[in-house]
């Protein structure tokens, strides 16, 4: 009963106003909801991970994945992994109940949007800067090139469809292509054109979680939605109509990012001017809604939750959250002016008079009947439409661990080692040495060492820079300082890592820098305060 009151929407499914922000201490760039919208992943301008539990809005854990920025997140479909990329032209694939890197892949250019499949979770569809999409195995690490329509035209977004049976490909020149995931043949084609013979650059293609129907980003600040069964019966070199076309006539807004919503039949669109959100419905074409965010921030990313009517967006290095509130119950009717109730008969009577006997067909026949207390229905808004059953395998929700500041101090736990008693004061570190080397000599957690393997692509630059960092000029452009600072001085540099502090964040101990230390076993943040490392205090300014 419950669920049902979450999932349905009583006729209105988007969002109307804010309902607060979700703080990751450091600069968000990207977020992505898992496929159930229990979980939200963030990638920091530090290269790290935070995963929210979006029910409980709390840091449920926090990954070190990168160095650089992350400038992509996707889920798999069981929740298991996340697959990320930073603008050091790095992909790796994170197990998200222990944290662990699986295996790294580097390529020789900065990475633009990667994307798990559907269906077979050893698949993932890289899109390099500069270069033809490539199709990643993780199994045995290897990669294919995708073939492209023009090999002088190598600005190509790619995108898979919705079951993972073919993937999307689009260049700058407005041609789109239908390529088979597991042959890579060509097997359907169209442009994209404008009002005359002109063709427009494609800059991002997304499918919708339900249906068939999918939309095209293009530089002609028009978003087209097509049906993806036209697209597959036109063949190639067909001409299909897009089923609607979405824009802002009026202000001719340029679109950062565009997304369906969880059943398909909404479209959100962020600026590229400004922290606004525009609301289509699909079916209608027309503007149903516009969230506008603060006033000067530039937006970054947008996710629509899976199965609720809540969009993420980033904006200033903080995730907003968008959300319906239904203050009145499903069947409330506002009236314009008053209306004379009619009442009808027998409504406020005590008694029914006119009521007969009740016959053996209600409650009382079904007192006899057995009920099914143990057979669990899988929940419709988590099945696919070729699904009957849920995942039982599913990574919904993350265990949260409580953090207990001080351990050694706790009269209920185990007597402290006689090593790390024996430690003299002239050498402090001798006893959590000799701890450290006993763990590691007994299969304690160590972490194994990820494989890298290095991915040669032909003829792509390697000099290129990643649109978050800077656009690439003659020398004398700078690029935007991100990441873990290099040449900071600390005491501890294996418990600690600098974190870049968001801009509505004051600088530390009065400083102007902008760099906060943080422990790298907890999510919380040391400021100009003493930390433990092991037994053993060290202090840094």
């Amino acid at each position: 009963m419950n669920l049902v009151l979450t999932f349905e929407s009583f006729g209105q499914n988007y969002p109307e106003e804010a309902d607060g922000t979700l703080d990751c201490i450091s600069m968000a760039l990207t977020c992505t909801f898992n496929r159930w919208g229990t979980l939200l992943a963030v990638g920091c301008n530090d290269g790290r991970i935070v995963i929210w539990d979006f029910l409980t809005r709390g840091i449920a854990k926090i990954i070190s994945a990168h160095i650089h920025p992350v400038c992509s997140l996707c889920w798999s479909r069981d929740g298991h992994k996340l697959v990320s990329a930073s603008t050091d032209n790095i992909v790796s694939q994170w197990d998200v109940l222990t944290g662990d890197c699986d295996q790294r892949f580097r390529f020789p250019s900065p990475i633009l949007k990667l994307q798990c499949h559907p269906r077979d979770m050893d698949k993932v569809l890289v899109c390099p800067m500069k270069s033809a999409p490539v199709l990643l195995t993780l199994s045995d690490s290897k990669h294919v090139v995708l073939p492209v329509d023009d090999d002088s035209d190598l600005n190509v977004v790619a995108a898979f469809d919705r079951r993972g049976e073919y993937i999307y490909t689009g260049n700058a020149k407005g041609k789109i292509l239908v390529l088979s995931t597991d042959t890579q043949e060509l097997v359907a084609s169209f442009r994209v054109t404008t009002g005359t013979s002109n063709t427009t650059a494609i800059k991002s293609i997304e499918f919708a979680r339900k249906g068939s129907c999918f939309l095209i980003n293009t530089a002609d600040r028009i978003i087209r939605v097509y049906d993806g069964r036209e697209i597959l019966t036109c063949g190639r070199d067909g001409e299909p109509e897009p089923m609607q076309k979405l824009q802002d006539l009026v202000n001719r807004t340029p679109w950062k990012r565009c997304c369906f919503s969880g059943d398909g039949e909404y479209i959100v669109a962020g600026s590229a001017r400004q922290h606004a959100l525009y609301i289509w419905e699909k079916s209608i074409g027309n503007l149903v809604k516009i969230l506008h965010g603060t006033r000067g921030e530039l937006l970054l990313d947008v996710a629509w939750h899976p199965v609720r009517p809540i969009i993420a967006s980033i904006s200033s290095g903080v995730v907003s959250i968008w959300l319906l509130i239904l203050a009145f119950a499903p069947d409330f009717k506002e009236l314009d002016e008053n209306v004379e109730y009619e009442e009808r008969e027998s409504e406020f009577d005590i008694e029914d008079e006119d009521k007969s006997e009740p016959e053996q067909t209600g409650a009382d026949a079904a007192e006899d009947e057995e009920v099914d207390v143990t057979t669990v229905d899988p929940i419709v808004a988590f099945c696919s439409s070729d699904e009957e059953m849920e995942d039982c395998k599913a990574l919904l929700y993350l265990p949260i661990a409580p953090e207990v500041e001080d351990p050694e101090e706790n009269p209920f736990g185990p007597p402290p080692d006689a090593s790390v008693q024996a430690a003299t004061p002239e050498d402090p570190l001798a006893g959590s040495d000799k701890k450290q080397r006993q763990l590691s000599s007994e299969g304690g957690p160590t972490k194994k060492k990820a494989r890298t393997t290095v991915i040669e692509l032909q003829g792509v630059p390697s000099d290129e820079v990643h649109p978050l960092l800077g656009v690439k000029g003659d020398g004398k452009s700078k690029k935007k300082t991100a990441g873990r600072p290099k040449g900071s001085k600390a005491v501890c540099s294996q418990h600690l890592t600098p974190v870049l502090l968001s801009p509505h964040l004051p600088a530390p101990w009065g400083s102007t820098e902008a760099t906060v230390w943080r422990s790298r076993t907890s999510s919380s943040t040391a400021s100009g305060v003493s930390h433990r490392c092991g037994q053993r205090f060290c202090s840094y300014v």
